[in-house]
């Protein structure tokens, strides 16, 4: 038989139990302590290093537009229409696999001049974009992958491309894009000193920082607004991308950017089907696949006015693609050239009576009639003195 002895506990033994759970409690606090010291250092260090590499970045791409040659004076007797003949893409008739119209921005200035509108010595011309300009935006990598054929003619959606050397794609390819970059650079500055400018060409919204496509090569209007930001001094941007398509590549480029309000008027429908960019739009105007004119413009009417109380601008860059003519075998809606004139009217009426400086590019616009009906609205806009060319139009 055993008995089980009970200790009796003595003020001493509790005093002792009491202070090894106490010494037990700060231990735990210390290493907690030393734990939460690192993860606060640790996350101090990487905070302040992410946003140390983020000003190096900042500075640096300050650096790159001060030093740019594409701000260029223009002398009063010119105005501000943006177009070279090298914008214009020859390829031995492969551009003619793509259907969108390589010609029809010299095709938009032939027609102005022809019908007395503009004098062809009034047309300005910009300079082509360095990769200097371009590293404004786009990554050292996205600029090297350039440097395939294969990759380019991914980009602008014509396979055969791909087989031809380099060299010769940069020309007859790439060359031509640059130009049209460096139109729309220069355009912001124009517009802020008259007051409007249209490029002739430009409007690739589809090109981000980091990637291409639906033949985009490189990304204008996010390029034209950082330059605004820096050479002008602006701090907000409205962007109205009126194109058939959505504008994901701007979209993603300005996803954080609060100095940036994107309305964009698209057919949800057809390419890019970019689901990331669209939570980035600020504004988003879907009009589906059959859209008739006057539908069409009592959506904008609604759009420009919901815009017009939401945001005030310094700038406004105007995607003005024709894909939403109707026959355009991309763009899917039924917008008679009439309607076009009338869009583009209603987008520089309401700068204007904001007095807001805007800056017009072509964009979209894939069947052949899309160059006659540009002119036409060019015109217009002349007609009701929201633009002058120089001539009575």
């Amino acid at each position: 038989m055993h008995c089980r002895v009970t200790p009796i506990p003595t003020e001493s033994t509790r005093n002792l139990c009491e202070s090894v759970a106490i010494f037990r409690v700060l231990l735990q606090y210390q290493t907690l302590s030393a734990s939460l010291y690192r993860y606060i250092l640790t996350t101090t260090m990487s905070s302040s290093a992410s946003a140390s590499s983020d000003s190096d970045e900042e500075t640096l791409r300050r650096n790159r537009i001060l030093k740019s040659k594409l701000y260029f004076d223009v002398p009063l007797s010119k105005v501000p229409v943006i177009y070279a003949a090298s914008y214009d893409i020859a390829f031995l008739g492969i551009e003619k696999l793509h259907p969108f119209d390589s010609t029809k921005w010299g095709r938009i200035c032939r027609f102005l001049v022809s019908d007395g509108a503009l004098h062809r010595s009034c047309i300005v011309e910009p300079l082509e974009a360095s990769k200097d300009d371009l590293l404004v935006v786009h990554s050292e990598s996205y600029l090297n992958s350039l440097k395939s054929s294969a990759n380019v003619a991914m980009i602008i959606e014509v396979p055969p491309v791909a087989l031809f050397p380099n060299c010769l794609v940069q020309q007859k390819v790439l060359h031509p894009f640059r130009n049209q970059v460096g139109g729309t650079i220069l355009a912001a500055k124009l517009a802020k000193e008259r007051g409007w400018a249209i490029n002739v060409g430009g409007g690739f919204h589809h090109c981000c920082g980091e990637k291409g496509g639906g033949f985009c090569a490189y990304a204008d209007i996010s390029l034209c607004i950082h330059y605004a930001f820096v050479q002008l001094n602006i701090s907000r941007v409205m962007i109205i991308d009126l194109d058939a398509h959505q504008g994901n590549g701007h979209e993603l480029d300005f996803a954080n950017d609060r100095r940036v309000y994107i309305l964009d008027m698209y057919n949800p429908g057809i390419y890019p089907f970019d689901y990331e960019a669209r939570r980035y739009i600020d504004q988003k105007v879907e009009v589906a696949s059959g859209t008739t004119t006057n539908e069409y413009l009592k959506k904008l009417d609604e759009a420009l006015e919901v815009a017009g109380h939401t945001f005030d601008p310094e700038l406004v860059v105007y995607n003005a693609g024709t894909d939403i003519l109707d026959g355009d075998p991309l763009g899917r809606l039924k917008i008679s050239p009439d309607g076009i004139a009338n869009r583009d009217e209603k987008v520089f009426r309401f700068a204007r009576e904001r007095n807001i400086p805007i800056v017009m590019l072509t964009s979209g616009g894939y069947m052949k009639s899309s160059a006659r009906v540009i002119a036409d609205s060019m015109i217009n806009l002349s007609k009701k003195s929201l633009i002058d060319l120089g001539k009575n139009a």
